[in-house]
């Protein structure tokens, strides 16, 4: 897939790198679901909040801005997180002995696919593409 491009001109939800930004994205997740007419959110709230609570916990200063539109070539919702972070995430192996770091793994498996796209200085969007 080609990256996908930033619209800042679309809704967005600007959170502010806190324990309580994955549950407003949640929130903000559902209603732009429903403004667009999609029936389940589930796969997407999932998706959300790995992609918020990764950028909370390991970036931890600046804005997370969240998108969500349509896919206008595919059918399919397009869920943008984007923070001043410019480490790249990274989708661990399999380990039964960690207590963390299956968030990835789990959101690739839920998402039909995802990715980063860097920005620069400015950090990156992180991105994935679920079903309607």
């Amino acid at each position: 897939m080609p990256p996908v491009a930033l619209a800042p001109e679309r809704p967005a939800l600007i959170l502010e790198p806190t324990d309580q930004a994955p549950a407003k994205a949640r929130r903000y997740l559902t209603a732009r679901f429903r403004e667009l007419g999609h029936a389940d959110d589930f796969a997407g709230r999932l998706v959300v909040t790995e992609l918020v609570t990764n950028s909370y916990m390991h970036v931890g200063v600046g804005q997370i801005v969240v998108r969500i539109f349509p896919d206008v070539r595919e059918h399919l919702t397009v869920i943008e997180v984007q923070d001043e972070g410019t480490a790249l995430p990274v989708v661990r192996g399999e380990d039964c002995d960690a207590i963390g770091g299956r968030g990835l793994l789990l959101m690739a498996r839920l998402a039909h696919d995802w990715g980063v796209r860097p920005l620069g200085e400015e950090g990156k969007i992180t991105w994935a593409r679920c079903a309607r």
